[in-house]
């Protein structure tokens, strides 16, 4: 197996998902030049994860990564992708194109994110747990990367490497969107198909009903819901918690390494799943990220050092346990169907998350912080009672009955 292929695939995966949050890292420049409503922040969010839902759904129904190359895909929805986030630099402020390009980055997202950890898996069916840490993370610091050139543009529209015209915000536009495509071509180019790369079943809706009925299959994927209701929520929300205690450029890097802080949360937890199993590290990140929804009263006015640290462990916590809740569904879930119970569960956890982010951005604009952010702990509160017969049974896969997996 070439060496490269890993480093490619992350390194793509990190570049292709910078498009997620692009508009979310220069939203304050939008809500100045473009006069966007305050609950744009929300809505143009949930139109990336809506889009995310519906290309997630067609992707697999087609079997769009079987018919064709993963890699060819994934480059094709990069360059799409990468093409849409760009033409917000031609939507001159008109709020439903706006809406409408993020759709379709989201859309088009489903042929970046699964595919690219449809491409992994064929490699690395041996360390998945430790890769899928890996590729979370990834996506993880994708998701930061806006706010890091964000920060790197500096406050006003002539900073850093605003080049060729273009105002700060639109040089990060542009420079998001250049990288996806650069990761699309890496992968086209570097990672070749595996040569044993087993084709997936179809998506079949028997797999909804073993998703409630099934005890174990239950736990996981209710537990992943719990964390989708405070995960993207929290995303969106960080820059507005940075904004209490910091300003400008500030924010924007402040809120980079709060988020990137998944990364450490991603790969450390994965190392752990050796020693203690993927339900006792869920479990545990689950526990930590709800803890601090609840300290949020205390935090927002706690001295600048603890509040900054307080931001690090949420971060590094909220995202920290996705790859686990990911190996759980795999491993409890009838090997006929994993594709398709990693598909509906994939749909409802984002579903949720639109309900989470609209509810969330649009109290914040009416209550506090201090009283908003602990209902946010409500989705960890039901992830971890959903949670409990992993734990009961020793936080290992139970010994299969005939046709189930290991």
């Amino acid at each position: 197996m070439p060496r490269r292929i890993l480093p490619v695939i992350v390194l793509s995966q990190f570049a292709g998902t910078s498009l997620w949050f692009a508009v979310n890292a220069v939203m304050p420049d939008l809500q100045r030049d473009w006069a966007l409503p305050a609950a744009a922040l929300g809505t143009l969010t949930s139109a990336v994860q809506l889009g995310f839902v519906a290309g997630t759904l067609v992707f697999a129904l087609l079997m769009l990564a079987d018919r064709f190359p993963p890699a060819r895909v994934f480059l094709a929805c990069s360059l799409l992708g990468a093409a849409c986030n760009a033409g917000m630099l031609l939507a001159d402020g008109h709020y439903g194109v706006l809406l409408a390009l993020r759709f379709a980055v989201g859309f088009l997202l489903a042929g970046i994110y699964p595919v690219g950890m449809k491409i992994a898996a064929s490699w690395y069916r041996e360390r998945l747990g430790a890769v899928m840490g890996v590729l979370i993370g990834a996506l993880v610091l994708g998701t930061a990367l806006p706010h890091g050139l964000r920060a790197l543009a500096g406050d006003g529209p002539g900073a850093a490497f605003a080049v060729g015209g273009l105002a700060a915000w639109e040089a990060v536009v542009a420079g998001v969107s250049l990288l996806a495509a650069l990761g699309g071509i890496a992968t086209a180019l570097l990672v070749p198909p595996h040569p044993a790369a087993a084709r997936a079943a179809r998506v079949t809706p028997r797999a909804l009903g073993l998703i409630w009925s099934d005890r174990r299959l239950r736990a996981s994927v209710f537990g992943y819901f719990g964390h989708m209701w405070e995960l993207y929520a929290m995303i969106v929300l960080v820059p507005v918690i940075m904004a209490t205690r910091l300003a400008g450029a500030a924010v924007s890097a402040a809120s980079f390494w709060a988020i990137a802080a998944g990364f450490a949360g991603c790969v450390l937890g994965g190392l752990a799943v050796r020693r203690f199993g993927s339900a006792r590290v869920a479990h545990l990140q689950l526990t930590t990220s709800g803890a601090c929804c609840l300290a949020a009263p205390l935090m927002l006015a706690a001295p600048l050092p603890l509040f900054l640290a307080w931001m690090l462990l949420w971060g590094a916590t909220v995202s920290g346990d996705s790859p686990q809740f990911s190996t759980l569904t795999a491993q409890n879930a009838p090997p006929a169907v994993v594709g398709s119970v990693l598909t509906f569960a994939n749909c409802i956890g984002f579903a949720i998350s639109v309900v989470s982010i609209e509810l969330f951005v649009r109290a914040t604009a009416a209550w506090p912080l201090a009283q908003v952010l602990p209902w946010l702990a409500l989705g960890p509160a039901i992830g971890l009672w959903m949670l409990r017969p992993l734990v009961r049974d020793g936080l290992k896969p139970a010994a299969p009955p005939s046709g189930r997996s290991a």
